[in-house]
């Protein structure tokens, strides 16, 4: 039994997803970092392009199994043989088919080895065509996306403007990176093939990610962040003297930047989040990336914080939310999230500000923002908490026209700009 170790790693991380409801983004470096740099690309293509097309393959392998009940380690190892069939014209089609099998023997399924076997070789000989007459079921299956999630932007954006999202949801995001503070500091000069961004300044744009980019960032000079997470901290101006507070922080992103463009005026840094690990984490990151003088703490933002009232003359409040503006980046968001967690995280975003809102001094300003495309997570949180904060108003934000919405707030799209999707928006307290 000969498999290549791009295939194992891809096959564990994917069984992990299914079984663990764990991330792509958190597993890959972990399984990619003992491959050779042809494994580690084949791993992340196998991996990416297997969860952005899942219903796609499964539809496949459902049309040739004969809607058989199939074990979750079997369906992996058809999914990887299937992707790679009907989506890699550049892999041979026997090792797509043999060590699909071999994977399944490897998880201990000796006994669906035949089973993968006519499944594959099924489909490499006949192909697969999708066969549906309603649009809605149709662009579902085609982009792999929950109908539910579908027909939900539909209702928002309209159903072309719908299929564009999901259509660029599947598209592999742009290497988007700043140089840290470290890198700053050090004189780092980026890779060639690095140009600037487009949308923001201060991003750069990789045509390539190569183990050189890797490098930078294991030595804290270079840090990976979509543009427009950039274009929201950089959005964050702070006057001499002032205080400062990223109420859910982690990983750190935002918070280093903030503190990278904000830094030596004498503004006091604080941040902090929920779990131990992620506050941790969080303090790691920054004092990696060279943001020192950061105040780390652990709380829940749903309840009261270790503040005083009316400490901050800045907040801001990265909210928890469904990510559907980052599907691009994190495909397997979208299986496991359900209709009715968007109400829920409603209620935690409003609990959140409300929590703030309390910090915040008169004259200061709230920040809010979210990575997610649903309005009951943006406009509709801004309205209610607005109409219970009466202290608070909207104000102006500076970015660029196109980013900015008719009602004054900031929207980037995954079709229109080729970011991450993110809301946001500024409140001035009187």
């Amino acid at each position: 039994m000969s498999i290549s170790p791009a295939r194992i790693a891809a096959y564990d991380v994917l069984l992990r997803i299914e079984r663990d409801r764990a991330f792509s983004a958190v597993l890959l470096p972990e399984y990619e970092a003992g491959l050779n740099e042809k494994d580690r690309a084949l791993c992340h293509q196998l991996v990416l392009g297997v969860l952005r097309r899942k219903f796609y393959l499964d539809t496949a392998i459902s049309k040739f199994s004969g809607e058989k009940k199939i074990d979750l380690e079997v369906l992996i190892a058809l999914r990887l043989g299937a992707y790679q069939l009907l989506e890699l014209n550049r892999i041979p089609q026997h090792s797509a088919v043999n060590e699909s099998v071999s994977l399944a023997q490897r998880a201990r399924k000796t006994s669906a080895k035949g089973f993968v076997n006519a499944i594959l070789r099924r489909i490499s000989k006949e192909g697969f065509r999708l066969e549906l007459s309603d649009p809605a079921d149709r662009l579902s299956i085609e982009t792999s996306h929950p109908t539910w999630l579908i027909k939900r932007w539909g209702g928002q954006f309209g159903d072309e403007r719908a299929s564009s999202i999901a259509a660029a949801s599947n598209r592999p995001p742009r290497t988007a990176i700043r140089l840290t503070s470290n890198g700053k500091q050090r004189g780092t000069n980026l890779p060639e093939y690095c140009r600037e961004s487009e949308i923001v300044s201060g991003a750069f744009i990789a045509d390539a990610s190569t183990s050189g980019l890797r490098e930078l960032s294991d030595k804290g000079e270079v840090y990976f962040q979509d543009e427009a997470s950039q274009l929201i901290a950089r959005e964050i101006k702070l006057p001499a003297g002032e205080k400062f507070l990223d109420v859910c922080a982690a990983p750190g992103g935002k918070t280093a930047l903030v503190a990278d463009i904000n830094s030596g005026n004498g503004v006091q840094f604080f941040a902090g989040d929920l779990y131990k690990k992620r506050v941790e984490f969080l303090r790691e990151n920054c004092r990696r990336q060279g943001s020192g003088g950061i105040n780390v703490l652990q709380y829940d933002a749903e309840r009261a914080m270790p503040f005083a009232a009316e400490s901050f003359d800045a907040i801001l409040v990265d909210a928890p939310c469904s990510g559907t503006g980052t599907i691009s980046s994190n495909p397997e968001i979208r299986y496991f999230l359900q209709p009715e967690n968007i109400l829920a995280l409603q209620k935690k975003q409003l609990a959140i500000l409300g929590n703030s809102a309390g910090l915040l001094r008169r004259g200061g300003r709230l920040y809010y923002s979210t990575c997610s495309l649903e309005r009951e997570e943006n406009e509709d949180v801004i309205a209610e908490f607005l109409s219970e904060f009466e202290e608070f108003s909207a104000l102006p934000i500076c970015v660029d026209r196109r980013f900015r919405t008719e009602a004054g707030f900031g929207r980037t799209f995954p079709d229109r700009d080729g970011t991450d999707g993110f809301f946001f928006a500024i409140l001035g307290r009187s």
